[in-house]
Order: C-alpha cells, then structure tokens, then sequence
C-alpha cells in the first residue's frame, strides 16, 4: 500500500517504457513487506540535472540510470563508489539525507550471475570483447573481484583510446594484468583464448534483429572447457552460445545478469536482499 511514508525509487533515462524493472522491483518490495514504491521517468540528457534536484528535493531513497543518462550522472554525484569512478559511469544512485552516492552495479550483476552460475573466475584469465559501458563495468568489476589476468579485445576506431585507457587504469589500480588487443586480431585471440577459463562476449555483435551476427567469424578460436558467455539475452542463444555449445563449450547468457544488478541496488536502497528466487521464477524463465 502506498501511504505518506512511503519511499521513492525508479529509472532515469530514455526510452524507460519497455524496462522490467519496475514489475522486479516493486514485487520485491512487496514480497518483503517493504513500503517504497518504483516508478519510471524519461528523461534527457539536457534535462537530467533538474530530473535529479526535483528527486533530491523530494527525498526520493535513490534512482536507477539507463542510457543515455549514465556518464552525466557521474558529474551529478556527490560522490562516487570506486567501481563508478573506474568505470565513468553510474547507473545506481543513493540518496542519503541529501547526499547523492553513485554507484554502478552492472559488473557487480555480471560477476554475481557468474558466481550463481558456479563460475568462479578469481584467480584465473578472462577475455573479454568490447570496450563499451558494458564491458567497461565488467572489465572493471571483474579486476576489482580477483581476476589474474583480462585480455581485452576491441575493435580499431574511437573506442580503442577509452579501450586503452580502461587498461591502463586497471593496470595500475588493481592487481589484475590486463592486456588490448585488436579484435580483428585472430591469431592473438586465439592465444589468449588458448588459457583462458572464460570469454565473454560484451559488444552488441547477435542482439535481435541482428541474430545472425557474431563477434567471432572463426570459431575455430573455441576449445571444449572453455566457458563462453554472452551479456546479450534476446535472443537467449546467439549465433555465439550456438557455435559455442556446438565447439563443447558450457554457455551463459545475459538474462541473469540483468537480475543480479538490480538486486544490487535494491541491497544498497534497502539494506536486504532482492528475494532473487521469486524474482528469477516470475519474470526470468
């Protein structure tokens, strides 16, 4: 039941329409009993800073961002979580009494999907292919958890300076070795997939309507052990995960990631955790 102590949360950002986030949240809140309600709100880039002075004048507990809102955000900040400093980029805010915390959650929903998956990739390499928000947050979280070595691979073009820049910075903040390379760069995938226990998949390469693409023009590049996974999830299966499966690769998709992330920022709003079960089984089967 909304009443006049009920707390405020939602989704900054444009288009917000199709976003599943407010049937997870709000079941959330209402399975546990919780009196906060979440809403959507579209919103531009040009309009963002009066959308976030309106929310902080109302006390709202805190807001998601989607594109094209995330990397503004982290100017609008009062402060920022070390991963949304890294990353450049925030798309959870908290608001404590008027003291507006960024985070970003996205890397923290991949690597916990990983986890729930029985992926534990600390310790070990990674090849991750993008150099977008995406894979910037999971480059980032990733480094962050434990992960040995990350050999990224971009493609040549206005992404590959952020792509070294985004090396460079994990290189000298955490204690990951991380490595570009150019995505075009067959025979240095190749090596870096030869030891690799995990490739993830983090361009938009598959993504419907575009279903028959896929990052890796030679699958040759695959080995069975290797777990390939894909942050895409519609479709559920992409050209990737196919070709993957049919190499004797184990295969992720991005369904769960998507779950996980919210569940991170409905920790820091609330201070308990998503029913992730309930959720899982309403909304993500």
């Amino acid at each position: 039941m909304i009443n006049g102590s009920t707390r405020l949360t939602g989704l900054l950002g444009s288009p917000v329409a199709h976003s599943i986030s407010p049937m997870m949240h709000n079941e959330s809140y209402r399975l546990l009993g919780l009196n906060y309600v979440y809403l959507c709100f579209e919103t531009t880039q040009e309009r963002l800073a009066e959308t976030v002075r309106a929310l902080k004048t109302l006390n709202a507990r805190g807001f998601n961002c989607t594109m094209p809102v995330k990397m503004e955000m982290c100017r609008l900040a009062d402060q920022l979580s070390p991963a949304a400093e890294m990353i450049g980029a925030v798309n959870t805010v908290v608001n404590d009494n008027g003291m507006l915390t960024g985070h970003n959650t996205d890397g923290v929903g991949y690597m916990t999907a990983l986890s729930v998956s029985g992926c534990d990739v600390r310790q070990k390499k990674m090849t991750l292919l993008g150099a977008g928000g995406c894979a910037t947050a999971i480059a980032v979280q990733a480094a962050l958890d434990g992960v040995r070595e990350l050999a990224l691979f971009s493609r040549r073009g206005r992404s590959f300076a952020h792509a070294q820049h985004l090396t460079d910075l994990i290189n000298a903040r955490t204690d990951c070795r991380a490595s570009l390379y150019d995505l075009a760069d067959t025979a240095s995938l190749r090596s870096a997939l030869a030891d690799s226990y995990l490739l993830t998949n983090a361009t938009p390469a598959g993504m419907a309507p575009d279903t028959g693409a896929t990052p890796l023009p030679d699958v040759s590049v695959l080995h069975e052990g290797l777990i390939v996974s894909d942050v895409i999830y519609n479709p559920r299966k992409t050209k990737l995960l196919a070709d993957a499966h049919a190499a004797g690769c184990r295969t992720l998709n991005g369904l769960y990631m998507l779950l996980y992330q919210g569940a991170e920022a409905f920790r820091l709003w609330t201070g308990q955790d998503m029913p992730t079960e309930q959720i899982r089984e309403k909304y993500f089967t």
